[in-house]
């Protein structure tokens, strides 16, 4: 008995922590959207304006092939009509996840 309420208190605490890193990255992707992407693109719905050439966030979370690995490999990858965001690989999962969360 003593070893299950363990274990559960064990599982209980790993949920947490992996709630608290997902917030994180939720918090550290949206830090990032509004320093390197807000000045073309909306990135919350909050935001009043955006240039007309790039999708908002909330267009580009829709999209049906799109996941978070997809995107993040996208924005590690130099683009011509973005500036080089120098990210590092969690920085991209971080700004990936956070786009995805504007599709909802």
């Amino acid at each position: 008995m003593k070893r299950t309420i363990a274990v559960l208190l064990s599982l209980t605490f790993v949920a947490a922590l992996a709630n608290v890193a997902r917030a994180a990255d939720d918090y550290d992707g949206k830090t990032l959207a509004e320093r390197w992407c807000s000045s073309c693109h909306v990135v919350e719905p909050g935001q009043q304006h955006g240039s007309t050439q790039a999708p908002p966030f909330s267009e580009i979370a829709k999209k049906p092939d799109l996941d978070a690995a997809k995107l993040a490999l996208y924005l590690l990858l130099p683009h011509p009509r973005m500036p080089d965001m120098n990210l590092s690989r969690r920085e991209a999962a971080a700004l990936a996840t956070y786009i995805k969360t504007q599709g909802k």
